[in-house]
């Protein structure tokens, strides 16, 4: 039985069936001549031949071929093009098709039973002939114009990693990541300047730090006051203004001015300062700001966790994790010790004890637990964080209802560790959160009706089917009894017998001892 090898080359063009000239049944035994030809184009021509070019119609169904083979999926196009390029296999010949991807080779296997097909994976040389149709095939395809495959490359490696980076709104967890880090540095960079603000205005205003303690205001007061000596009574309203409207506070300012012992700035120094903090507090606005994003951007993607444990510690969690799916792929005792990981194996190294908590020690639910059950509370708070990520990733639909019923659960947990109040069951609790879920977007719950009787057929219900199964272990459970029973009494049975034996010839020996005396 004589075979023959044909190759499949995808390409940005569209797909090209080569035919090897080596043949299917000599070429397992010719290796190291594949190889050596690979790299050479005139002699690597003469071992495969073009049999067609099937050109993609546009980049569109050149994105969707590409796609496909990405994924393994065989298309009806694809399939077009084997079907009209490869001969039918018959019985004294056989089709071998070499092919790159794994999945697609299964696919096309699955498609066309009657055609045999080899992978790099599972053939070297096959491996290596379509390494050479990839270095060669734009010379060996003579329909191409030198440069037509480069350019159909860049159009269609821009329409597929624009395909693959499309826009989510529902999991965009990586702005939630760069969000928390950005929002890290800002507070670092807010404290600094508000030090930096405080040491060079204490020079002329030095009461007035410790008369305003808040930094924003500090700065903002700064700016309202400049130089301390045009300060009068007149003064009071504005300067409440900025600490909220304490006019105890703003009266305090303008008496502090009238006795400070602080020394007097040239005009120069005091624009140096009255900059600074204007950047000051254009840089604690711009904290707000981030933060407010954060806490709208954690109610997108995530509002079960951020309802749970809040927006600063949710993004964090996520931010540790690397994405939201790999946090909810996370178990409970991971979540639980997330961001302790040097103490952890600090730990494992001394064999000490293991941290109790990691990112979410930082949690309020931890703060207002007793010191004896804060490991405990620890333990629950990370499995409901673990149920909430897991709800916020798979779920079509983002509601914060079950963020809410978890956080009542916490409560509850913390509130029976203190008092021994009995708390809700999760079984209740997360239906009475489902409920209020089904009820907000209008749908029927399919598990409402459950416990009702379900007719199957030929009038077995489900509820006779249930009692049918209970009968059936019981019987078998009895039987079990009844055998181990009558097994005891058959070796009860047994030892007797062998007792009365021993005796019986302890008897004999007995007798025959008196007789012969």
């Amino acid at each position: 039985m004589s075979g023959a090898m044909y190759l499949l080359h995808e390409n940005a063009v569209g797909y090209a069936i080569f035919k090897s000239t080596l043949g299917a049944d000599t070429i397992g035994s010719r290796l190291a001549e594949v190889q050596s030809a690979a790299l050479d184009l005139a002699k690597f021509g003469k071992q495969v031949e073009l049999v067609g070019l099937t050109p993609f119609s546009g980049t569109q169904e050149a994105l969707s071929e590409i796609n496909d083979v990405s994924e393994g999926i065989m298309s009806d196009f694809l399939r077009a093009t084997l079907e009209s390029n490869l001969p039918k296999p018959g019985k004294k010949q056989t089709i071998t098709l070499g092919v790159w991807e794994k999945n697609l080779a299964g696919s096309i296997k699955a498609a066309i039973p009657n055609l045999a097909c080899e992978t790099a994976e599972t053939s070297t040389v096959v491996a290596d002939l379509l390494r050479g149709l990839r270095q060669h095939g734009e010379k060996l395809i003579s329909k191409l114009q030198p440069g037509d495959i480069d350019r159909s490359l860049l159009g269609l490696g821009h329409a597929y990693s624009r395909s693959k980076v499309k826009f989510s709104v529902n999991k965009q967890d990586n702005h939630i990541i760069q969000a928390i880090a950005t929002l890290d540095q800002v507070d670092k960079d807010v404290n600094q300047f508000s030090m930096r603000c405080r040491e060079q205005y204490s020079w002329h205003f030095p009461e007035l730090s410790r008369i305003v303690a808040n930094n924003d205001q500090y700065a903002k007061m700064v700016l309202k006051i400049g130089n301390k000596s045009r300060l009068s009574d007149d003064d009071v309203h504005d300067l409440a203004a900025v600490v909220d409207d304490d006019e105890a506070v703003a009266q305090a300012i303008v008496r502090a001015a009238r006795t400070s012992m602080g020394r007097d700035l040239s005009e120069m120094d005091m624009d140096i300062v009255t900059n600074f903090a204007t950047r000051t507090v254009s840089l604690a606005a711009y904290r707000k700001q981030l933060a407010n994003y954060l806490s709208s951007r954690m109610n997108t993607v995530a509002p079960n966790l951020a309802a749970l444990i809040g927006d600063i510690v949710g993004a964090r969690l996520i931010s540790k994790a690397g994405s939201l799916t790999n946090l909810s792929k996370c178990p409970a005792s991971t979540v639980q010790i997330l961001g302790a990981e040097k103490a952890l194996f600090r730990a494992l190294k001394t064999k000490g004890n293991t941290p109790k908590y990691g990112l979410i020690y930082h949690s309020s639910f931890i703060g207002k637990t007793g010191t004896k059950s804060k490991g405990r509370i620890s333990r629950f708070l990370a499995n409901k964080c673990s149920i909430a990520s897991r709800i916020d990733n798979f779920s079509d639909t983002p509601t914060s209802k079950f963020g809410e019923a978890l956080k009542r659960q916490v409560e509850e947990r913390i509130e029976f560790y203190a008092s021994g109040a009995v708390p809700s069951k999760n079984s209740a609790v997360m239906k009475a959160a489902m409920d209020d879920v089904l009820a907000d977007i209008q749908t029927e719950d399919p598990t409402a009706h459950a416990t009702e009787d379900v007719e199957m057929a030929d009038g077995i219900t489900g509820k006779a089917t249930e009692q049918a199964l209970r009968k059936e272990k019981k019987d078998k459970k009895s039987k079990h009894v009844e055998a181990d029973a009558e097994a005891d009494a058959v070796s009860e049975k047994k030892s007797k017998k062998d007792k009365k034996r021993k005796h019986g010839d302890d008897g004999e020996g007995k007798k025959k001892k008196k007789s012969k005396a």
